[in-house]
């Protein structure tokens, strides 16, 4: 078996399609215009989800993934509301990481009231170490790769972010990305269960979320990630300068 490469820059990994748009979705349209290649994987259809199906949210990730401007977008096809980190899951991430070949991978917070969430942390966190092992899966023949850093998203009120990045300029774009999932957002003609994301105040939630945290760097919209480990940074001066001339 032989898996071609797609080199990117920056990876993105949801357990189902729209929670990368959530969490991160401004980040990756600032990315691809700052001329970075992007890439999403979902590792669930959402065919467990209480609204739509796995078909209508496979045609809503790829229109979100024209939004976004994605260089690519795959899905691991596993079992909605049954993600484990296991070996079949870690071989699956693993030739993902290695196809895609990523400087730094995104991802859910390790604890989390969604399973799948908790899982898809452990997954990637467990296969960026793996994918760099030259004896690790030589089935496919693709190059070992280990990314420089695997970052977290959704993570709750009471942990503090690594870092914020300003999204301003692109939070009405990330706000379509987010529309293009119509058979989870509010729908007063869908008779199927209400869900939190189908709420008619769910959209505006995301958005005070971002006002949050854009307030902490004075911006208007931000989003926020968590790296467990030190960060090596090359120029304090300018990091430093930067992060704090709101209080000049």
């Amino acid at each position: 078996m032989q898996i071609d490469t797609c080199p990117v820059d920056v990876l993105a990994v949801g357990a189902h399609p729209d929670d990368v748009e959530l969490a991160v979705g401004g980040t990756l349209i600032k990315l691809s215009s700052l001329g970075y290649k992007t890439a999403v994987v979902d590792m669930a259809r959402g065919e467990g989800g209480t609204r739509g199906n796995a078909e209508t949210r496979l045609l809503e990730a790829a229109e979100a993934k024209k939004v976004m401007g994605l260089t690519a977008r795959d899905n691991l096809a596993l079992p909605d509301s049954n993600i484990w980190c296991n070996e079949q899951s870690r071989v699956l991430m693993v030739r993902i990481i290695r196809k895609f070949q990523p400087k730094i991978i995104f991802t859910h917070y390790w604890e989390d009231p969604h399973p799948d969430h908790v899982q898809t942390a452990q997954i990637v966190r467990q296969a960026a170490h793996l994918a760099g092992l030259a004896k690790y899966d030589q089935e496919t023949g693709q190059p070992r790769h280990r990314p420089s850093t695997v970052a977290h998203f959704m993570f709750p009120r009471t942990v503090v972010a690594t870092f914020l990045v300003d999204i301003s300029e692109f939070a009405e774009r990330k706000r379509q990305a987010i529309l293009c999932y119509k058979s989870q957002l509010h729908n007063p003609t869908n008779k199927e269960p209400e869900t939190y994301l189908s709420k008619s105040n769910f959209l505006a939630k995301v958005e005070v979320g971002q006002r949050y945290f854009g307030s902490l760097i004075d911006v208007e919209h931000a989003e926020a990630f968590l790296v467990r480990e030190a960060l090596n940074v090359a120029d304090p001066v300018e990091l430093l300068t930067k992060s704090m001339n709101m209080y000049s």
